[in-house]
């Protein structure tokens, strides 16, 4: 199962000459980019860790690109995500999200179904990976 999260998710990997590329346009749109890894990618975990520092000066892909492969190196198999932000009216919101980093294996998701009073019947995501301490899930 392939997480399915942010712009080009349901298209093939993309490869770092397409990465550079995609941050160049973010870059000429005048947009600041930071770079995000974790280990538990559900659908609702919005905070993911950043690495290192917003770059919000930056005018060329190649400091940003080095940043990214500092995150494949110190964490290999987590998700890793390229965020552009745009802050030209104050306030700085995502206008660019893609995956650039995946585990070798991703075990997806299973549903929860919980029973309540009334027969009230809820259901829930719960991420396989998660089932491990943080640190160890891939």
């Amino acid at each position: 199962m392939k997480i399915t999260q942010g712009t080009f998710s349901f298209l093939p990997d993309l490869t770092d000459d397409e990465i550079r590329a995609q941050m160049e346009y973010a870059l000429q749109q005048g947009w600041s980019l930071s770079v995000e890894y974790t280990d538990d990618p559900h659908p609702r975990n919005c905070y993911w860790e950043m690495f290192g520092t917003p770059m919000f000066d930056l005018h060329d892909a190649a400091g940003a690109m080095l940043e990214l492969q500092e995150c494949r190196k110190t964490f290999p198999n987590h998700y890793i995500k390229i965020n552009a932000f745009d802050s030209t009216r104050g306030i700085e919101s995502i206008r660019l999200s893609f995956i650039v980093n995946r585990p070798a294996s991703e075990p997806g998701f299973g549903l929860v179904r919980q029973e309540g009073e009334s027969r009230m019947v809820r259901y829930t995501t719960q991420g396989y990976a998660v089932q491990r301490p943080a640190g160890e899930r891939y």
